[in-house]
């Protein structure tokens, strides 16, 4: 059997991740700790095979008096996580970075492909503390102590925060909506935590770069969510002049059009671990934030 912590209570990813490893009674044990008040100093961890770290800042701010307190959970307190793992005898250490190490997405109608050899370049201090934590992280791998950086795209799912459900809302409300043509990676959470429980089954280290077996494109994401409630909603490409133009300048409006995805080949893995497609995804997703409103 093997025994996991998860760093971070109450987290979407964290709990997401035990619910799904209790399918597997008798493979895996899964406990939480707080890291908010500091008493998981301590506790042993020496009883762990694996960490799983999903404490941090996961909103990404501009606001520069925010800047030091980024720094201090996305990058000091990981790596401080990772010397007691380490100190304590674990063997393994998973880390939650993001795909935002590579900077912004590119503007309307500019692709972004990031490939193996693509150099991450934060553009804020979000990313930035993320890439640190991982320099810092991978100073203490040795023989003894694997570590494993994930940075995945936008994670969605039954639950989940930040600019999905606000996209699921207006999918809903929305007549209309832009036709443009956009590429951009996504992760569903059960194929994420499929991906980690595979990471920690194999013994995993390095970084990996999980995401769904297909792109998506805003206005079909759109679409689904839309059919998904049996509402109809018209594209249309009337605006993409206008989005277009405004797109190099207005932040808002790249994260809803923008490009960026990872080339599909870094993201295989020797085992599936993409249990559903993103049809099947947007309507699981759709159903639970339906119960939830109910």
């Amino acid at each position: 059997m093997k025994k996991i912590l998860i760093t971070g209570i109450n987290s979407y990813i964290g709990s997401s991740f035990e619910a799904w490893c209790s399918q597997f009674p008798g493979h895996y044990s899964v406990d939480t700790v707080d890291m908010r008040d500091g008493s998981w100093k301590e506790k042993s961890f020496a009883q762990y095979d694996s960490v799983f770290h999903v404490a941090g800042l996961a909103h990404v701010s501009k606001d520069p008096k925010l800047q030091e307190l980024y720094y201090k959970i996305n990058r000091d307190l990981p790596v401080e996580t990772a010397l007691k793992a380490k100190n304590d005898g674990v063997g393994q250490f998973i880390f939650m970075s993001s795909m935002i190490v590579y900077g912004d997405s590119g503007p309307v109608n500019v692709k972004k492909v990031i490939n193996k050899d693509t150099v991450p370049k934060p553009a804020d201090f979000y990313g930035n503390s993320k890439l640190q934590a991982e320099e810092g992280l991978f100073k203490l791998q040795d023989d003894n102590f694997k570590v494993l950086v994930l940075r995945p795209p936008m994670v969605y799912g039954g639950g989940s925060k930040g600019n999905y459900p606000k996209l699921s809302k207006m999918a809903q409300k929305l007549l209309i909506f832009p036709d443009i043509e956009n590429e951009r990676s996504m992760l569903y959470i059960d194929n994420l935590c499929e991906f980690v429980r595979l990471m920690v089954e194999n013994e995993e280290q390095g970084i990996f770069f999980p995401q769904n077996k297909d792109y998506v494109k805003t206005s079909e994401l759109v679409s689904l969510i839309a059919k998904a409630h049996d509402k109809k909603i018209r594209l249309t490409k009337f605006f993409n002049p206008i989005l277009c133009s405004l797109g190099h300048n207005i932040d808002l409006i790249n994260k809803a059009f923008g490009n960026m995805v990872y080339e599909k080949d870094m993201s295989d893995y020797k085992e599936e671990y993409r249990m559903m497609n993103l049809k099947e995804s947007i309507i699981t997703t759709e159903c639970f934030f339906e119960k939830e409103q109910t």
